[in-house]
């Protein structure tokens, strides 16, 4: 099954636009070595953002 992504690099971020995937990207980029401070999830507001673990902006 064909499952969407859409990620950006921005100020040394890498910001998740959109994340069709069934467990979520962001944990298999931690996995991967990218720190969660480095990691954006732009699909949530900013004001959501806050309450992950990963960045805000």
């Amino acid at each position: 099954m064909l499952r969407r992504l859409a990620i950006d690099i921005q100020d040394s971020k890498v910001w998740i636009q959109h994340d069709g995937t069934e467990s979520g990207i962001a944990p298999e980029l931690v996995e991967a070595g990218i720190p969660e401070d480095k990691i954006v999830l732009g699909f949530h507001a900013p004001d959501v953002r806050k309450y992950t673990e990963y960045a805000v902006a």
